[in-house]
């Protein structure tokens, strides 16, 4: 069976995992398509990413818990505070469902041996220059949040959102500082894959951007809910997608250098 084969079935049978929301909600094929591009969007992960799978199942589980339910949660209860009461129990049963999902999606893998044995270093910060690069990244985010999360606000989604403005202007500079808590916290879920993806630096920055794109809501939008008309989670799905991209691409090239040298490199070099 080739390599491309083993990817479709591996996000075919992965996407299935994700069906189970369909029990109680409903739209079984979409359920399945939102597993199918979230699985897709793991598949250079689990190719390049952590080689040991309980590595790899800790940095899918924490991806999907952190990026996926967390960060997503927590911004739906900030403009929708009457869902508040809701949220522990979603918590709760989210991550537990994550955590069988992550598992079974490392399984899959290992079956339909879809990890790369291809050997190559992958450049790190030092730690002391790595904190500041997090928190930096985290502050992109609060920028790329305000720039286009304006955008989209004043010209497609105010209508949805008449009391935004109020409770924007109750939290005052709280608001940039959970916006800060948010970034920081995406790019601390995936950092076991910044750190440990054997690709280059800027293809291993647009798989990222597109996992935390993907992951952080843009599948799970294409499912209808009843807080959002079609026309409201479709502009979503695009405005996440400039925020958490850009966030994703910016943490890679901040968190591994512009060039490296190799082992081999090294070995490479004649000695006298």
């Amino acid at each position: 069976m080739n390599l491309n084969v083993r990817i479709g079935l591996y996000c075919l049978l992965g996407g299935l995992c994700f069906t189970i929301s369909a029990l109680g909600a409903g739209h079984f094929w979409l359920w399945w398509l939102c597993g199918i591009l979230t699985v897709a969007a793991f598949v250079p992960m689990v190719r390049f990413g952590p080689r040991h799978p309980l590595a790899l199942c800790g940095a899918v589980v924490l991806t999907l818990v952190v990026v996926g339910l967390v960060c997503t949660l927590s911004e739906g209860v900030l403009f929708f505070p009457e869902i508040k009461a809701e949220m522990p129990l979603a918590l709760l049963g989210g991550s537990v469902s994550y955590l069988v999902i992550g598992a079974l999606l490392v399984a899959m893998a290992r079956v339909l041996k879809m990890a790369e044995p291809a050997e190559q270093i992958v450049p790190h910060r030092p730690v002391w220059i790595a904190i500041p690069m997090v928190l930096l990244a985290g502050f992109s985010y609060v920028v790329y949040y305000q720039i286009f999360g304006y955008i989209t606000f004043h010209y497609f989604t105010q209508q949805y959102y008449p009391q935004a403005v109020t409770i924007v202007g109750q939290l005052g500079l709280w608001f940039y500082v959970y916006q800060w808590g948010r970034g920081t916290l995406m790019t601390l879920a995936v950092l076991p894959f910044i750190y440990t993806l054997r690709m280059k630096r800027w293809h291993a920055a647009l798989a990222v951007g597109a996992l935390v794109w993907i992951a952080g809501g843009a599948a799970a939008l294409l499912v209808p809910n009843g807080m959002m008309v079609a026309a409201q989670r479709y502009t979503h799905i695009v405005e996440i997608m400039t925020q958490n991209v850009s966030l994703g691409v910016t943490a890679v090239l901040l968190l591994r250098p512009r060039t490296a040298r190799t082992a081999a490199a090294v070995r490479a070099v004649p000695t006298a």
